[in-house]
């Protein structure tokens, strides 16, 4: 059974995918959604930030210049998320930044606005990118905006 289907339409992550692009016009960062229906047998036993430090890895975010990428990573059939920042972003952020973006997100999930909790949090972390790595002349897109989805 496809889960992402469950939480998302098609059109839902068309705008999460705007939304992406949106904010990253406006920051030198890169940020990226992955939604991951499950875990694979070998994850069984890891935990949800493990996994995303794998995949961040995996999708090539610590490779952007300066690494200020930013993940959203979500694995529905477990209900877990967790939001992860490059070395590049994460040592000028307060922690509590990306605990308050996530509280946000739970308490949109919760009510099952998947779309628009991902949507918000996409333009929060495009928010504390522009303040933290605003655009210059000579940025460009680095990685797919499009949302991941396995």
């Amino acid at each position: 059974m496809n889960l992402v289907k469950q939480y998302f339409t098609s059109d839902d992550l068309d705008q999460i995918t705007h939304a992406v692009t949106a904010s990253e016009r406006q920051t030198a960062g890169e940020i990226r959604v992955e939604i991951r229906q499950r875990r694979s047998r070998q994850e069984r036993q890891m935990s949800v930030e493990h996994i995303a430090r794998r995949e961040f890895e995996a999708l090539g975010m610590t490779g952007t210049a300066n690494r200020t990428g930013v993940m959203l990573f979500l694995l529905l059939e477990d209900k877990e998320f967790c939001i992860l920042a490059d070395e590049g972003i994460h040592a000028h952020v307060d922690p509590e930044t990306w605990t308050t973006i996530a509280t946000s997100m739970a308490d949109k999930f919760g009510r099952r606005q998947f779309r628009d909790g991902l949507i918000e949090a996409v333009k929060a972390v495009g928010d504390v990118l522009r303040r933290h790595v605003p655009r210059s002349a000579g940025d460009r897109n680095e990685l797919s905006d499009d949302v991941h989805v396995r």
